[in-house]
């Protein structure tokens, strides 16, 4: 631990402490050359430094660091959940898509499954899908790795023999799904729960079993894990378990390489993970219809930019709902809702009339019901998921969310794997066969996940993403207009005062609009006045509701500038 103290020491180069009355959350940054790398738990990012120290390039890191933050975020994501993985390759001037979201199995009918209790969607081995994740980093690696692939994953071998650190937000997250932690899986609570207790700040958990694992991965790259005895093992207690998982769906899976989503504002492109994640569909839409748009003041956070916001997420986040997912025809779909006629129609319908008041209902019978389609896991403060990001001396950036749906996922670790198992199961829609989200043997279910790179003249100049379900998008939407319209530090961006848009539960009742208890109280009444229900759920840099942003972003000088928000266990590591 006292090397990592010192490399943090050393690291940190500037924490940017704004008045509270300004930014009500410090974000710590670190400034670098060769390398940096922001993940959510410091020895996470330890471990894809030493791999960039070592000759590493940014995917030989990406992959310490993702296999590491499965040890130190057991909660969050592991070689048992799903992951998106956005590449740039300085030396073709591309982007790549690395997708490895968790698929379905094939050992059920979807009518059979439907009548299960809604229950075993979001726990115990009928939750759990088929995990993406270790096909994902095997991919990247075979594609563009420089190191060799067990060079990569033995850092993370040796964070769980050894231990990783109990963090107070580590222990936070414990507390949180003590429940889950201690309703039945002997081996979740051995492994987390070690005397039946939750785990002290400061002391260290090992996994040996998870350690093991990833030996059989360095051994035999992603055979590692869907084939042979780990394989065996997930196989056996599914079955025991009343899970839905064939061995051919592990043995078949495959990660997909594919292009990101584009979009072009105010002189930036952007690219973002594609369907099946509609997270950024839904921010790169409703910021393409404010990208003519003239804000009140120099904030974004007013009563009538907010509300302004809204009224086009109202529109936008419900179409998206109805058409992306893991089906042939999202992507022509998105491509088809930011076409300049489409954006000028979605403008006109939302502009040129009276404001409606948030209790006004949706704009339309179908889209109310593409709303009420959406899993109950969609707005889940408990949903599981961590952003790294990682750049490199030669320019290449990795920006990657990995993700296990809920925390501690289905709740269940297969005997002798140390791997806590997904529930994405969860994130399915079940009573419209109309939904492109429909359940069905095989696919992959939607995610909010969304990493995304911003480039100017074909540069970088950010790399960002967070955690946080339904809240990830409107996190995403409000920073990126708050660094790109608004001119303001990225710090200030990530720091100033989160909020969220909901739908009602009910017609006729007001839509939400929900905050951190930073922002101010007369924007809060303005809101309320507008026809916003309005609720602060947490103070500001607290609780699990809102989620961190981790980001690099990249200075014409050529430093790299890491943020690690405090909202998460976050840490940025640079040399």
């Amino acid at each position: 631990m006292k090397s990592i103290a010192r490399l943090i020491s050393l690291s940190l180069c500037l924490v940017v402490a704004l008045t509270a009355a300004e930014v009500p959350v410090s974000v710590g940054t670190v400034s670098g050359r060769n390398g940096v790398v922001v993940a959510g738990h410091p020895q996470a990012a330890a471990a894809g430094l030493e791999v960039l120290r070592a000759g590493g390039n940014a995917i030989d890191a990406a992959v310490a660091t993702s296999l590491a933050l499965g040890v130190a975020e057991p909660y969050g994501s592991g070689l048992g959940g799903k992951l998106i993985l956005l590449f740039f390759e300085a030396k073709s001037g591309r982007i790549h898509v690395v997708e490895g979201l968790d698929a379905a199995g094939t050992g059920f009918t979807v009518e059979q499954f439907r009548t299960r209790p809604e229950e075993d969607r979001r726990y115990g081995y009928g939750s759990v899908c088929v995990p993406g994740l270790p096909a994902g980093l095997w991919l990247a690696h075979q594609r563009w790795g420089s190191m060799r692939w067990s060079e990569t994953v033995l850092p993370a071998v040796r964070l769980a023999r050894g231990g990783f650190e109990i963090l107070p937000k580590s222990q936070d997250s414990f507390f949180e799904q003590i429940a889950k932690l201690r309703r039945g899986d002997s081996e979740l609570a051995r492994l987390y729960l070690p005397g039946g207790d939750l785990p002290a700040i400061g002391t260290r958990l090992k996994n040996e079993d998870l350690a093991r694992t990833m030996e059989l991965m360095a051994l035999h790259g992603r055979d590692g894990f869907y084939r042979g005895p780990v394989a065996d093992a997930i196989l056996a207690a599914s079955e025991a378990g009343g899970g839905i998982l064939q061995r051919t769906d592990l043995e078949n899976y495959e990660a997909r390489i594919t292009e990101p989503l584009s979009l072009d504002f105010r002189g930036y492109q952007l690219w973002a993970a594609p369907p099946p994640a509609t997270g950024p569909a839904i921010f790169f839409t409703i910021i393409k219809v404010l990208e003519e748009t003239e804000f009140s003041g120099d904030r974004l956070r007013t009563p009538a930019n907010l509300d302004l916001v809204g009224r086009v997420w109202r529109v936008v986040a419900p179409s998206i709902s109805r058409t992306i997912a893991d089906v042939e025809s999202a992507r022509f779909e998105f491509e088809r809702l930011v076409a300049t006629d489409s954006i000028k129609q979605l403008r006109h319908q939302i502009f040129s009339s009276a404001p409606k008041s948030a209790a006004s209902g949706w704009p339309s019978p179908e889209l109310r019901s593409a709303w009420a389609e959406e899993p109950a896991a969609y707005e889940d403060s408990a949903a599981a998921t961590t952003h790294f990001v990682v750049a490199d001396s030669q320019g290449n950036i990795v920006c990657a969310t990995q993700s296990q749906s809920l925390h501690f996922g289905a709740g269940v670790v297969p005997p002798g794997t140390g791997v806590v198992m997904n529930n994405s199961m969860s994130n399915f829609a079940y009573n419209d066969r109309r939904s492109p989200n429909f359940v069905a043997p095989g696919k992959r279910p939607r995610s909010t996940i969304s990493p995304t790179i911003v480039a100017k003249a074909a540069k970088p100049v950010l790399a960002l993403g967070l955690p946080g379900a339904a809240r990830i998008p409107t996190a995403m939407l409000q920073v990126l207009l708050d660094r790109l319209a608004f001119n303001r530090p990225l710090a200030e961006a990530i720091g100033d005062s989160r909020f969220h848009f909901s739908p009602a539960t009910k017609e006729g009742e007001p839509d939400l609009f929900s905050a951190e208890k930073s922002l101010p109280t007369e924007t809060g009444a303005g809101l309320t006045g507008l026809g916003w229900r309005y609720e602060t759920p947490e103070v500001a840099g607290h609780g699990q509701y809102f989620g961190g942003i981790n980001a690099i972003e990249f200075n014409a000088d050529g430093t790299l500038i890491g943020f690690a928000d405090p909202r998460r266990t976050n840490s940025a590591l640079g040399y």
